[in-house]
């Protein structure tokens, strides 16, 4: 019996640690664990409610605007004002959100994942005039190979020209992320860490002019997803079918919900939305979402047993590293009691189980196109595809809204700030479902808990000894070599994991400023 240990697993956003068991060349067990503290819950303790949009966007750089919706719709809602936005305050934050999130889908296909599949040196024999080819072509003759090298080497079995045209793609992907960055920062006014969506709606007003100019560049990502990034999706599944049968999981998922189609319900677990709110099993029948069922479990993560098994309103986060057999700083998030996988494969399978037109000819296409049935999106294959089906659900819909905008019409609403209130803001980031709850009294932050996507996913063992998503789906796998887990990997970034952020202050010279240690 042997053991891989991956530390820190690359290409995903943070710092993560895998371990598997082998015996026989079969993963027997498997553990997940989050390397860093975030802490950002105890920064917010005893400050202005209306700071925590602002704060807790620091809980990532890849995915803050997320993160400030769902700290606005919790502020939202402990104001008292869920169901008083302004259509165009909701529409504006549809449309900041929705270009952050294809623009970060299309980040972890092409820049994080794909070179899973892609074999970058296949290049160094590429013969012609494609500009970004040959760019590449020539690092690769300078043996200037970062940041694709060093790597675990897969099985590569796409077509030379398929694979070469793939490369292709990972420059231009580059260059439409910015694209979408710049779709953001017309209403939000900056990426990342904007200040465009605050309690109440927002900071700026629908014209003629930023309608336009965002329309355009939506078209142009519009444009990418259909004609790009799917038939790159396709074409990796359609060499690695067998990955419709690998990394399979928990089957259980569950979605919040994203894109407010109207701000008329105060209950953001039953008010209609473009992504739909609910759980699916294997068997692709929904049910409807009961946000009093989410527990947090602690009993392997370096956090104090009494905090455990809480739900997230009544949460408190109290660290204690060493505990004895716990083995992570993520917490163990369940849903009734039970392991939930989250992400963009939960929000298209519930979507689709709940019988959304659209996505329904989405899925059933990819599916007959890849002669697969429904049962292969329970897999890593199944991420990929549903990732790519959510950034096109969601392109789709970005023009409409932006069009039916009203110049001259407010956006923001005013509120009054209580003594005393708590409040839920739950949405779906780019990775899955994403809660913010907060407790306020005299006027100031008394407690506050975010409970994140890849926290779902990379949870530890919980109270009941039962494993995260992550580890579900690690267990079981076949590796070839295990000096060479491309298998392993290729699981795990199925998830796009996202562990918590760590900033890092320096002097342009590179001189550290500080250095805080946690004991």
């Amino acid at each position: 019996m042997g053991k891989i240990i991956i530390d820190p697993l690359t290409r995903i956003e943070g710092h993560l640690k895998i371990e598997c068991t082998v015996e026989n060349g079969v993963v027997k067990d498997a553990r997940a664990t989050g390397t860093l503290f975030r802490g950002l819950e105890l920064i917010l303790r005893g400050r202005d409610p209306r700071d925590a949009q602002i704060i807790t966007q620091r809980i990532c750089g890849v995915c803050p605007q997320s993160h400030g919706i769902a700290a606005t719709l919790s502020l939202d809602s402990a104001f008292g004002i869920a169901d008083k936005i302004p259509d165009n305050g909701r529409i504006i934050r549809n449309l900041i959100h929705g270009a952050h999130v294809i623009q970060d889908h299309i980040l972890h296909f092409y820049h994080l994942a794909a070179l899973d599949y892609v074999d970058i040196t296949d290049v160094a024999k590429y013969e012609g005039n494609d500009s970004q080819l040959n760019s590449i072509k020539d690092f690769i003759g300078r043996g200037a190979l970062e940041p694709f090298l060093p790597r675990y080497e897969g099985d590569y079995r796409l077509p030379p020209e398929v694979n070469q045209q793939a490369v292709a793609h990972y420059v231009k992907a580059l260059e439409i992320r910015r694209i979408g960055h710049e779709a953001v920062a017309i209403f939000s006014g900056k990426v990342p860490h904007s200040v465009g969506v605050v309690p109440g709606g927002v900071t700026s007003v629908p014209t003629a002019d930023n309608i336009m100019a965002y329309i355009w560049k939506i078209k142009i990502l519009q444009d990418f997803i259909d004609n790009v990034y799917i038939p790159d999706v396709l074409a990796v599944a359609g060499a690695y079918m067998d990955y419709a049968e690998i990394g399979v999981g928990c089957k259980n998922l569950l979605s919040y919900g994203s894109y407010d189609l109207d701000g008329k319900s105060p209950n953001y677990a039953t008010r209609a939305r473009l992504f739909k709110q609910g759980t699916v099993g294997a068997d692709l029948k929904p049910v409807a979402l009961d946000t009093s069922k989410i527990t947090e479990q602690v009993k392997h993560s370096w956090y104090e047993d009494d905090t455990s098994n809480r739900h997230p309103s009544h949460g408190d986060t109290r660290p204690q590293y060493g505990k004895k057999d716990a083995y992570s700083w993520s917490k163990a998030p369940r849903y009734d009691g039970k392991v939930f996988e989250v992400g963009p494969l939960a929000r298209v399978a519930v979507t689709y189980a709940k019988g959304d037109p659209k996505m329904k000819e989405m899925v059933e296409g990819s599916l007959k196109a890849l002669k697969a049935s429904p049962a292969a999106l329970f897999s890593v294959l199944g991420r990929h595809l549903a990732r790519a089906l959510s950034a096109k659900f969601i392109v789709d819909s970005l023009e409409g809204w932006a069009l039916s905008l009203k110049p001259g019409q407010p956006a923001y609403v005013e509120y009054e700030l209580p003594e005393e209130a708590s409040g839920m803001g739950i949405v779906e980031g780019a990775r899955g479902a994403l809660g913010h709850w907060i407790e306020i009294k005299d006027k100031k932050i008394a407690n506050y808990q975010a409970v994140v996507p890849t926290t779902w996913n990379i949870s530890p063992l919980d109270d009941k000894g039962q494993h995260g998503p992550v580890e579900q789906a690690l267990i079981g796998t076949k590796v070839r070599d295990e000096e060479n887990p491309f298998e392993v990997v290729r699981i795990v970034r199925s998830f796009d994991p996202c562990i918590a952020c760590a900033v890092h202050c320096v002097t342009p010279k590179g001189r550290d400023l500080g250095k805080f240690r946690i004991v």
